[in-house]
């Protein structure tokens, strides 16, 4: 990518797309196209069309997606079946016949079978069933991946997908009733230290494995690949280390500050027992991330505290 050309980040409000933009602004890149979602409905067929037409995009990374924790992909399965389907679909043929030059579309870990081997390697895409609560979503990220590589072989487009780890950082979600975990427990310590509450009471046992990659490193990731890899398969994404979501817990209370006692409301579903990406091939191909968890949830948590001051959730 030249330092002019024209960059469509699908997406660019949210903790993914914004991390994307500001790294490329970091670097030194300037011509972008940025729509907010009321200003562009990426699940309308012909608004992307027209889209696409005017603004003949050199380059597009399509972060834009329908995202949530547990328990919005259970509840509103339907929406993120559909939504996701639409906006990718849209985004990836319309970026076809404008003649892109090159896509980047941005799936999930949840893509992969909820008891595959560990680490998960690319090649165990569609070997076994997937994760019931996020079904919906997977499936739709699955068909985005599988569009960027029947595009590349009929059509000879140059569009890769890449499987990011568990994200967190700035402009992240921290409502709870649809957030993910690491958002939620922070919400949740923060405000029971606030309050001066003598517990917090955490979803599920707290045995599931988890690994996270702090946003901005995603984005580092993103660029990298954008400017150095042009393969037919996905590349996942991550830091290839984990913890357990209670020993996460226990990690935020002590950067909160919150002294009580955590709790497990066993009514509440798990999800996949463990979810850590083999990022070897990343590594071969010359990227490691470079935050670790522990500074990256301190700098999160600043963050939050400054949109807790204003009550943005």
């Amino acid at each position: 990518m030249n330092l002019n050309a024209k960059i469509y980040i699908a997406g660019h409000r949210g903790m993914v797309g914004s991390a994307i933009l500001r790294n490329l602004q970091q670097k030194g890149y300037s011509n972008f196209v940025l729509k907010t979602s009321s200003e562009l409905d990426l699940r309308q067929q012909h608004a992307v069309e027209q889209f696409f037409k005017e603004e003949k995009p050199d380059y597009v990374f399509l972060a834009a997606a329908k995202v949530g924790g547990i328990q919005a992909n259970n509840v509103y399965r339907a929406e993120f079946l559909y939504d996701n389907l639409m906006i990718q679909n849209n985004v990836i043929h319309q970026a076809y016949v404008s003649g892109v030059k090159k896509l980047m579309f941005l799936g999930s870990s949840c893509i992969y079978p909820k008891l595959a081997p560990q680490p998960l390697k690319e090649e165990y895409l569609l070997s076994g069933f997937l994760e019931d609560t996020n079904e919906p979503y997977a499936i739709a990220k699955i068909a985005g991946i599988k569009m960027c590589e029947n595009y590349r072989r009929q059509y000879q487009c140059d569009f890769i997908s890449v499987m990011p780890t568990n994200l967190y950082g700035p402009n992240d979600n921290y409502n709870l009733n649809n957030s993910h975990v690491m958002p939620a427990l922070i919400r949740k310590f923060h405000e029971a230290k606030m309050s001066g509450s003598a517990f917090v009471e955490m979803w599920g046992t707290g045995k599931p494995l988890r690994e996270f990659l702090h946003a901005d490193d995603m984005a580092d990731a993103c660029v990298y690949l954008m400017q150095h890899y042009s393969g037919a398969e996905h590349v996942n994404i991550g830091t290839g280390t984990d913890l357990s979501i209670r020993d996460l817990a226990e990690m935020i209370a002590r950067i909160v500050g919150f002294e009580g006692e955590i709790r497990h409301d066993l009514t509440k579903p798990d999800g996949t027992p463990r979810k850590l990406m083999d990022v070897s091939k990343l590594h071969q191909l010359g990227w490691k991330h470079t935050i670790d968890l522990d500074k990256g949830i301190k700098q999160v948590y600043e963050d939050f505290r400054k949109k807790e001051n204003v009550k943005v959730w």
